[in-house]
């Protein structure tokens, strides 16, 4: 009886040791704080063990699914340009019917988006292509997002403006996300007026 009593007491005082949930969705996880990172600290930021602890996993748990921080960044990348480019497919769907005035419209609501609730989305974006310029290997995933708009946009501009329209966007956001004052939605639309040939001269 005394040998179960000290038994007990000596397993109530012993330290429990802390268990970890089976996540295997973890790869996935690791790879989505890695972009909230990013948006909050840029690629400065990046590292496993701040991967770790935002992700309330193990250092090691992240080193296996990605052995180094340019593995992390080829994840994110990856990851947040088949997010863009998913978008972009479904927005052309949503607006195979428009007018050019129409997508105009729409392409100017996207733009303002930037600054709101697409924030976030669009800095890492830019973060991860401005890291594709020293990173060659990055660079197949960072074109994704301009090839899927590409494909998106012929069908309803044609391939001139399709080809014209991504670069301008990238553009328009870039320079809203760092203006010292935003844009206004009616310049931001007189812009995209100009290059898909409607509205306004």
């Amino acid at each position: 009886m005394h040998a179960e009593t000290h038994a007990a007491t000596h397993e109530e005082a012993a330290p429990r040791r802390r268990t970890r949930r089976h996540d295997p969705n973890r790869r996935e996880r690791i790879a989505e704080v890695a972009e909230e990172l990013i948006a909050e600290r840029g690629l400065e930021g990046l590292t496993h063990r701040a991967i770790a602890e935002r992700a309330d996993v193990s250092l090691s748990s992240t080193t296996y699914h990605f052995a180094d921080r340019e593995a992390l960044i080829h994840a994110a990348l990856e990851r947040a340009s088949e997010r863009f480019a998913a978008y972009v497919r479904r927005w052309a769907a949503d607006n195979s019917a428009a007018t050019p005035e129409q997508i105009a419209e729409s392409l100017a609501d996207s733009v303002m988006a930037c600054l709101g609730e697409g924030r976030t989305a669009a800095v890492v974006e830019y973060e991860l292509h401005v890291a594709a310029l020293r990173r060659p290997g990055l660079r197949p995933a960072a074109s994704l997002p301009a090839q899927a708009s590409i494909e998106a946009l012929t069908p309803l501009v044609g391939p001139v403006a399709s080809a014209m329209i991504p670069p301008l966007m990238t553009g328009l956001c870039l320079h809203a996300l760092t203006a010292p004052a935003p844009p206004r939605r009616e310049d931001v639309l007189a812009i995209l007026h100009q290059a898909l040939g409607c509205g306004p001269v």
